[in-house]
């Protein structure tokens, strides 16, 4: 384990407020909600937010190795997720929890890697050959895929009139008297 100081948590210091805030979020829609789509051939807001945890596990314990996995309800290294059986639709509870127990296995990543560390790469075989992937470039596209998938939950929920998923609420901004 590292030293709390020499760990990379304290540049994402955020992430796990923004996590909370969707897990809370999601445990509190219905099913009706949770089965909402964009337009009929587009995955309900329940898939997308597996999909979108389902990646960090990919990511992290299939591709790089580490951790925590089998804690976690995408334990196929083959990255089939939630999203690939769309009619074993999942519940309110089912997806939050899938936000809290990945939160776990990213924690421990940030609490584990140094700054030094970051530039460690990983190879895989893709489409297009081999792919070099370094923790720094996967922590980027696990913030980016979340907030894109975030968006588009929001989106969702306001193109039929349900409350959005807000991750910056006013009532967390700092306002200086003037």
């Amino acid at each position: 384990m590292t030293e709390a100081g020499d760990s990379v948590a304290r540049f994402y210091a955020d992430w796990p407020r923004y996590n909370e805030r969707v897990a809370a979020h999601l445990r509190g829609l219905s099913a009706t909600d949770l089965a909402l789509r964009a337009h009929g051939g587009h995955w309900p807001i329940w898939a997308i937010a597996g999909h979108t945890v389902g990646a960090r596990i990919y990511w992290l314990c299939h591709v790089f190795g580490e951790p925590g996995a089998e804690t976690t309800p995408f334990t196929d290294p083959s990255g089939l997720g939630w999203e690939d059986e769309l009619d074993v639709v999942r519940t309110a509870d089912e997806v939050a929890d899938a936000w809290e127990s990945t939160w776990r296995v990213v924690q421990g990543c940030l609490d584990r890697w140094t700054p030094d560390s970051l530039g460690q790469v990983t190879r895989r075989t893709g489409s297009r050959g081999i792919e070099v992937h370094s923790r720094q470039s996967i922590l980027l596209r696990m913030i980016t895929h979340e907030a894109y998938h975030g968006g588009e939950i929001a989106l969702i929920e306001g193109i039929h009139g349900r409350p959005q998923l807000d991750l910056w609420p006013a009532s967390d901004w700092l306002v200086e008297p003037g």
